[in-house]
């Protein structure tokens, strides 16, 4: 009998195939660790395996004498009660620290014009806290050891992707190269990071601590605040410039020796396993030998300066990474040689030979007389180490300083007071009378200028203006591509062609200012930043996402290093003093993560026969679904509100008949049958909210992020009504503005969660306007209030941050910088 009526008679029956979807991620392991190239679902990647669990202490507070006793501690060290209060606590702490690596003091000598200069450092031994990682069994199983090509399948092909260092390059070819004998060789990869900072708040006492991460760690964990996560492991000297010694060659030489001589003593034994190895039982039972390497180096300009001992702004090639003319550095178009220790150390053998011949040959390539002490680690090429920094690179140098300073230069005053709120934005109310040093509020300050400047800098008013607001354009394009936290073939491709429209873009808006009556605008970007952020693509496909080596985390160590300061030293020997309250904290946060392994595992035990077979992770304890309403208000019939709120507002009149309309009519359509028309009666009762959760998937990493909107008339003192990106049908997704949330029982139906919304759907005149093409604004335009729809919370696919044209009526623009996650969505948008 047949089956389907376009089958043809001579055709035998075929059974059916059961045809297998194609995994979700492909990781290809380096060929020295053995393994199989392993595929997985999308719910299995990047969860560490549980091949067994580790041990639980039942009393992890030890050597308190109960929980309590050990809650009382932390509060105790993080108040800075006085030394009376304290002591006692702190020795009991002292004791948990006891097998944590501590700090030694060294006295360093170097010579300076016939006298002997004598400079203290205190460090804790690299490859002893590497040791301290290893050896902590909450740690153990989340170590990476092996370099990994990984892909993700795109619904044709698998695409490689870049993310954490493993997947690196440079990874990749330092395994290569460790010595094919040793079964299971691998690197221990070490991120670095030194910076001054004023512990004072007048700014005449300072340190200079040095801070390490473990690269071998997932990100949230080595970036984090918990074990595993940064921490201080030296404290070098400070130099006091003399004004007479200022910018005398031999006296700047000798700081940098110093520097130098000092940051060596980390490397004890450092050196020595680089060479040979480490041989160390790992939590998954295989002996493997481990390399340690200097894998990042994360710092500002001035320190990549010292850290490669190259000679700074002003010299003939200034960047740490490659040999570029300083008279170039504006030019984005062209690549240059890059530097290795190699050719460093060649330049350096030929000035010990001949003095003269030496000090051109070393001054053409822009590098100091001193020898670099990295050199001494195997594969810990400081030049390949050297990484973009976003935050004084990007945020503080490129557009904070030099491309906001051009708009402020042209600009008379813009407000931005009117920039509609948003979760972790910082506001301002103006752009001109602003000054601070925070790259991150200078980041947010350039975004909401643009956007506030559109209506004031056009074509016509401000020729210069209009082409600073190109060049923030693609300065806004490229640190959004720089920052995703993954990075596909598409992406890199991406940023290759926008530092091409940024260079463009550039050299366009230096032509005007030249001929500019405006006073003041920059006609030579020849300076570092400018170039700096040029390696960004090296350094993704070499050591993974910008996170990696971003200095954000190290920066927020150096609060509770000046905490430290201010309240738990008397002013002398403070080293010593931050650096013990620095040790005690540490020995707090290694309590606290045993503590808080006992408590989940009390909770995995709680749940017992609850807990899914399929091994689903349990933080569904917390809420973890799609959308959750939060701030309730009383509730109120339907006549009620269509009274109270009509009275000064249109969009209510009427809303008991269009709530009737849309579950008679519309709810169908989101899957859910009615049997009979639905009357919904005056004193139908409603529930209003004030808050609403979304949970979504991001088209970046693919992991869950979290948006926080709000519908309230009086947030903070100020109405706030947020937007949302929503999935109106099964092929459209629209803009809406909340206006009311709700939750509400349906007889014989259930019980629902509702928005009422204002859609941004209206079509634009003219369609797309010549400033949208010129600065790539995504428009919409808002119906009018009274044509607000209602739709199920189910229907929100994220927050949305948008800003009102003050130019035209209803009409609003995309903040698509706002994250990573719109900022994707609106290439496929805009397409």
């Amino acid at each position: 009998m047949a089956t389907g009526s376009n089958r043809g008679p001579n055709i035998p029956h075929q059974p059916a195939v059961n045809i297998e979807r194609p995994q979700d991620f492909k990781i290809e392991f380096h060929p020295h660790s053995s393994c199989e190239p392993l595929y997985q679902r999308f719910e299995e990647f990047g969860v560490t395996p549980e091949t067994q669990a580790p041990p639980v202490d039942e009393t992890p507070w030890r050597p308190f004498r109960s929980r309590g006793d050990f809650e009382f501690s932390e509060i105790a060290l993080d108040a800075a009660l006085n030394k009376g209060q304290v002591d006692r606590l702190l020795s009991l702490i002292a004791h948990i620290a006891q097998g944590d690596t501590q700090f030694i003091k060294h006295d360093i000598v170097v010579p300076y014009k016939k006298e002997q200069w004598v400079f203290e450092v205190h460090v804790r031994p690299l490859w002893d806290w590497a040791l301290d990682l290893l050896d902590n069994p909450l740690l153990a199983p989340h170590f990476v050891w092996d370099a990994q090509r990984v892909y993700k399948h795109n619904g044709t092909d698998f695409e490689c992707f870049f993310n954490e260092p493993w997947t690196g390059d440079r990874w990749w070819d330092i395994q290569s190269h460790l010595p094919p004998k040793l079964d299971s060789a691998a690197p221990f990869c070490f991120i670095l990071y030194a910076d001054k900072t004023k512990l004072s708040s007048h700014g005449t006492m300072k340190g200079y601590p040095v801070m390490a991460h473990c690269a071998n760690l997932p990100v949230d964990i080595r970036n984090g605040e918990g074990i595993g996560g940064g921490r201080v492991v030296s404290w070098l000297p400070i130099i006091d410039e003399e004004a007479s010694k200022q910018g005398k060659p031999g006296y700047i030489n000798f700081k940098h020796i110093v520097w130098h001589e000092a940051f060596i003593k980390l490397f004890i034994n450092l050196d020595k396993y680089s060479k040979t190895g480490y041989s160390y039982m790992c939590y998954d039972k295989k002996l493997r030998w481990l390399f340690p390497v200097i894998l990042i180096l994360s710092a500002d300009y001035e320190e990549q300066c010292m850290m490669s001992l190259i000679r700074g702004a002003q010299c003939k090639c200034p960047c740490p990474v490659c040999l570029v003319p300083r008279e170039e550095l504006s030019d984005l178009t062209k690549t240059h040689a890059i530097r290795s220790a190699k050719d460093t150390q060649a330049a350096l053998n030929v000035y010990r030979q001949s003095k003269s011949q030496g000090e051109a040959l070393l001054k053409a390539l822009g590098l100091r007389v001193v020898a670099n002490v990295l050199w001494i680690v195997e594969h810990s090429d400081p030049h390949d180490a050297m990484s973009v920094d976003r935050l004084h690179t990007v945020h503080g140098g490129m557009g904070g300083y030099h491309v906001l300073g051009e708009l402020k230069a042209i600009l008379d005053d813009v407000g931005v007071e009117e920039f509609p709120r948003w979760r972790d934005l910082n506001h301002f109310t103006t752009v001109i009378h602003v000054a601070f040093t925070d790259g991150n509020k200078k980041r947010d300050l350039v975004m909401q200028a643009f956007y506030a400047a559109l209506p004031v800098l056009t074509r016509r008013a401000s020729p210069e203006g209009f082409r600073i607001l190109r060049v923030i354009c693609s300065y806004l394009q490229l640190d959004s591509l720089i920052g995703l936290d993954v990075h596909t073939e598409q992406t890199l491709a991406m940023l290759d062609a926008e530092f091409l429209v940024f260079d463009a873009a550039l050299k366009d808006y230096v032509e005007c200012a030249m001929t500019s009556t405006v006073e003041d605008l920059k006609t030579d970007w020849n300076f570092p930043k400018t170039h700096l952020w040029t390696h960004a693509r090296r350094d993704i496909t070499w050591k993974g996402a910008a996170r990696n080596y971003s200095t954000r985390p190290n920066e927020k160590l150096h609060g509770p290093l000046k905490t430290a300061y201010a309240l738990r030293s008397n002013g002398k020997d403070v080293a010593k003093q931050i650096l013990r309250v620095d040790h005690h904290k540490c020995a707090s946060l290694l309590l606290r993560g045993r503590v808080d392994a006992l408590d989940e595992h009390c909770c995995l035990q709680a749940l017992g026969d609850d807990i899914d077979d399929s091994g689903d992770d349990i933080s569904h304890i917390a809420f973890n679904g799609h959308v959750k309403l939060g701030s309730p208000q009383s509730c109120y019939t339907i006549q009620d509100i269509e009274t109270r709120l009509g009275v000064h507002d249109r969009t209510f009149q009427g809303f008991r008949k269009k709530f009737s309309d849309f579950i008679n009519t519309s709810l169908p359509s989101y899957g859910y049958q009615l049997t009979r028309w639905v009357t919904i009666p005056a004193d139908f009762l409603i529930h209003e909210h004030r808050y609403l959760k979304v949970n979504y998937e991001n088209t970046v990493d693919w992991r869950q992020s979290t948006d926080h909107l709000r519908c309230n008339p009086s947030f903070h003192g100020q109405p706030r009504f947020d937007c949302a990106l929503i999935q109106l049908t099964a092929e459209r997704i629209i803009f809406v503005r909340l206006i009311l949330m709700f939750k509400c029982d349906i007889p014989d139906i259930g019980a629902f969660q509702f928005a009422l919304v204002q859609p941004y759907t209206a079509g634009i005149v003219g369609s797309t306007r010549r400033i949208d093409q010129d600065l790539r604004l995504i428009r919409v335009k808002s119906v009018p209030r009274v044509d607000s729809i209602i739709i199920p919370l189910k229907s929100f696919i994220r927050g949305a941050l948008l800003f009102p044209d003050p130019e035209h009526h209803d009409e609003y623009l995309v903040v698509e910088h706002v994250d990573s996650d719109m900022f994707l969505r609106m290439k496929s948008w805009a397409h």
